[in-house]
């Protein structure tokens, strides 16, 4: 079995496009977090970036309702794609063909950078819920 599921965020806006037949498609970069380890940089956690393809209605959705720093969920199928770089060099990127795309961003949020350094929200602004650091979770 071939199944994916992938939490993160969007490193660029998606790009839509069509096929030659018609048909949309919406690309877009999600970039997931790895859980308690340290990237070179200080502060900044190791990630993986994974190139998720949506098709049809759910490619439509994709390109009006996220942009960068928008936090989705992403099911799929997962594969290798293998190729040359303008610099000649192989090049390897891991690509998630969605089955189901969920917006986790709330609406009237922009993205990861949409608030001030500092400045929470209130609880009626995020519908109740309050944000948790992933140090903060005793597992």
């Amino acid at each position: 079995m071939n199944k994916i599921f992938l939490i993160g965020n969007l490193t660029r806006d998606p790009e839509l496009r069509s096929t030659q037949s018609g048909v949309p498609v919406c690309t877009f970069t999600v970039a997931v977090n790895r859980r308690g380890r340290q990237g070179a940089e200080a502060g900044q956690p190791e990630a993986d970036f994974f190139r998720v393809t949506t098709w049809r209605q759910q490619a439509e959705h994709c390109s009006r309702y996220l942009a960068k720093g928008r936090k989705v969920g992403v099911t799929g199928t997962l594969t290798l794609q293998h190729y040359t770089g303008n610099d000649g060099q192989q090049r390897s990127s891991l690509e998630v063909n969605a089955d189901e795309v969920e917006f986790l961003t709330p609406r009237g949020e922009g993205g990861m950078n949409s608030r001030p350094a500092g400045q929470t929200s209130s609880p009626q602004e995020n519908n109740g819920f309050v944000r948790v650091d992933d140090d903060d979770l005793p597992f």
